[in-house]
């Protein structure tokens, strides 16, 4: 799993003013609240500290050092600004050890389809899943085998396979994948 260093300030003040303050600086505003509760944290980091975070499809971790201590997180929420797309605002989620919380993680396929080499069209409906897990168990992808799909086939969220300590929150009979039968061989 990858790993994303932040090197954050402390934020003395809070509300509109503080953030317009540390935004006219060149640097987001940012809070860290605590998994299973506790006090937000308010900070500001340079906002090309984000950017590996913020511009990828892959779920990552962050490792905030306030105050010569490191918090490790993962990215809950962003605002954009509305014309420029600039990072205005960031809230992130500390990881508790023994914790559970949700996340959101890219669904990757693997594996040949055999209605695939038949003709058929590989058609993905879902690109990421609703996890819920601890810290010493998180995964940054979730795996689905397509190798048993034939033609006119469909993979739903029950047929993933997960290790132990993670689990879909998605409704399992919400389909993720299908085979495509071509109209060449639909009258076959």
């Amino acid at each position: 799993m990858e790993i994303i260093a932040i090197k954050g300030q402390p934020k003395e003040q809070s509300g509109k003013q503080a953030a317009k303050q540390i935004r006219n600086s060149g640097m987001v505003p940012a809070v860290m609240y605590k998994s299973g509760g506790g006090e937000a944290v308010q900070f500001s980091a340079n906002p090309a500290e984000f950017r590996h975070l913020v511009y990828s499809a892959k779920f990552k971790l962050a490792e905030v050092e306030l105050n010569g201590q490191k918090h490790r997180c993962i990215l809950k929420d962003i605002q954009f600004h509305p014309v420029t797309e600039e990072v205005r605002h960031i809230d992130l989620l500390e990881l508790v050890p023994g914790v559970a919380f949700k996340a959101v993680v890219p669904l990757r396929f693997s594996g040949q389809a055999p209605g695939v080499k038949a003709g058929g069209k590989f058609l993905p409906t879902l690109r990421k899943i609703n996890i819920l897990t601890t810290p010493e168990k998180v995964v940054d992808e979730v795996v689905a085998d397509i190798s048993t799909m034939e033609l006119g086939d469909t993979i739903r969220v029950r047929d993933i396979n997960l290790q132990d300590g993670v689990r879909i929150t998605n409704n399992g009979a919400i389909p993720i994948a299908s085979i495509e039968v071509p109209r060449a061989l639909r009258g076959k």
